[in-house]
């Protein structure tokens, strides 16, 4: 089938910037004990005004015009996000609505942090397949709408951002190569939110049981996220009769430093090869690995032909892999 490549990225943070010393103020920690544990110095936080879609609207325009298109060009938009405006309609649709891609198909991907590959995934089918020609993919989310800022093991963590990616069809031997998608649902009580949902709607009772936050034992979501991080790298560069010498540039999801040092270190990938941003950003979920994606592309990370390897893991759990041709 035809490959997919990627013609224009883009991505959006809030201007609001919270430290590790304004989170001092906030909840017992330190600047010490959240950069050691985490890799993390400061991330954005939308304001009461902004949600997802106001995010992906903004990473989504740069996206399109570093590849010189219109939004009438867009025939399928994928947003992955976990913080959704509303549970209906899609975030997806408010995108298409706002950016003017008119009567463009789209729908949204909830595969919590995994929600890049995820995406880009989904949307690379319909390149494919030949059946559009041009797909716009989008990471964002608003995770401090749901950050209990009482815990202080998630409220470290969490941010807020947008990243996007506009594909079509290859005619030059660029593009996505493979991916590889996976999940286990035995593990989703180490990273969700209980309330909201069908199981526990939005009552006052689930309200005052702070049951509408993200809920996540660090340690066993550490272990399971390494090992994941390290067999689906592993197993889609051996498919293609590869090894860690031959990639170029990793894009981890921006989860944990530790996770991300742990799990190169099992792929056997030297951390010179490896793009991280999350002392900046800290964990935004869906829009991660597009926003370190986007700046990779800006800082000259990537050149015409360099293989490019992706991966992402999120609550659930849901994980997966990509492998491109730049």
């Amino acid at each position: 089938m035809t490959r997919a490549k990627i013609i224009g990225v883009g991505s959006y943070a809030p201007k609001r910037i919270l430290t590790n010393a304004d989170l001092e103020k906030m909840v017992e920690t330190s600047d010490e004990w959240i950069v050691q544990r985490s890799g993390i110095r400061e991330r954005r936080i939308a304001d009461d005004t902004e949600a997802s879609s106001d995010l992906a609207v903004k990473a989504a325009q740069q996206a399109l015009e570093r590849a010189n298109l219109v939004p009438e060009d867009i025939d399928f938009i994928v947003v992955g996000t976990t913080t959704p405006d509303m549970f209906f309609p899609t975030t997806a649709n408010m995108v298409q609505h706002r950016l003017g891609c008119r009567q463009a198909g789209s729908v949204d991907v909830l595969a919590a942090c995994a929600g890049s590959v995820y995406s880009l995934a989904v949307g690379s089918q319909f390149i494919q397949t030949g059946k559009y020609r041009r797909v716009l993919c989008i990471g964002a989310e608003t995770l401090s709408k749901i950050t209990d800022f009482t815990d202080r093991g998630t409220c470290v963590l969490l941010a807020d951002a947008a990243g996007a990616a506009v594909l079509e069809a290859s005619d030059d031997g660029s593009g996505l190569l493979d991916v590889d998608l996976y999940s286990d649902g035995r593990y989703w009580e180490l990273l969700y939110m209980p309330g909201g949902g069908s199981r526990h709607p939005a009552t006052p009772e689930t309200v005052a049981a702070r049951m509408h936050y993200a809920k996540m034992k660090g340690a066993e979501v550490f272990k399971v996220a390494v090992r994941m991080f390290g067999e689906c790298a592993t197993k889609i560069l051996e498919r293609h009769g590869l090894t860690a010498r031959d990639i170029d540039l990793f894009i981890p999801h921006q989860a944990n430093l530790r996770i991300i040092e742990a799990a190169v270190k099992r792929v056997g990938l030297p951390m010179d090869k490896v793009f991280v941003n999350i002392d900046r950003y800290g964990n935004t979920g869906a829009a991660s690995v597009y926003v370190a994606l986007e700046e990779a592309v800006s800082a000259g990370r990537l050149k015409r032909g360099d293989l490019l390897l992706l991966a992402a893991f999120g609550g659930g759990f849901a994980w997966g892999a990509a492998l491109m041709r730049w």
